[in-house]
């Protein structure tokens, strides 16, 4: 058996503004993005770099309850990982681009880390595993 987790889903306050940060800041590609029938809503998937499976599926806020969650899907802590296989590059390119890290970037027996925000607050982790290098 196979399996793969297709996509998480990111409340965000407005889709165009995730978008935008998503693609300009941390280049991520737009995999889909159609407004679905009859409701007032979109199918809003973004993949990172060079990813071939799992998406990132913006789901704009739709209740106040969701509104007050957008940010704190974690109650605070690190939510997703962003794997990468060249952390000096990404770190370099993510503050060039105005990503907030909220910490230095530091090595773990696991590989190298540094937690950013996204646009909302939420909490990342960029991280490159021991023996993760690129070609």
């Amino acid at each position: 058996m196979k399996q793969h987790l297709g996509a998480v889903a990111l409340l965000v306050r407005d889709y165009d503004e995730a978008i935008a940060f998503f693609t300009r800041q941390l280049r991520f590609r737009v995999v889909e993005d159609a407004q679905l029938p009859g409701e007032n809503k979109r199918w809003v998937t973004l993949s990172p770099p060079g990813a071939s499976e799992g998406r990132l599926l913006l789901a704009q806020a739709a209740t106040p309850e969701q509104e007050r969650q957008v940010g704190n899907q974690a109650g605070g802590r690190v939510f997703l990982f962003l794997h990468t296989d060249d952390f000096w590059r990404d770190h370099e390119q993510m503050t060039a681009a105005g990503v907030q890290f909220l910490e230095a970037p530091r090595v773990e027996a696991y590989g190298t880390v540094a937690v950013f925000a996204d646009l909302y607050g939420n909490k990342w982790d960029l991280l490159q595993l021991v023996g993760s290098t690129g070609a």
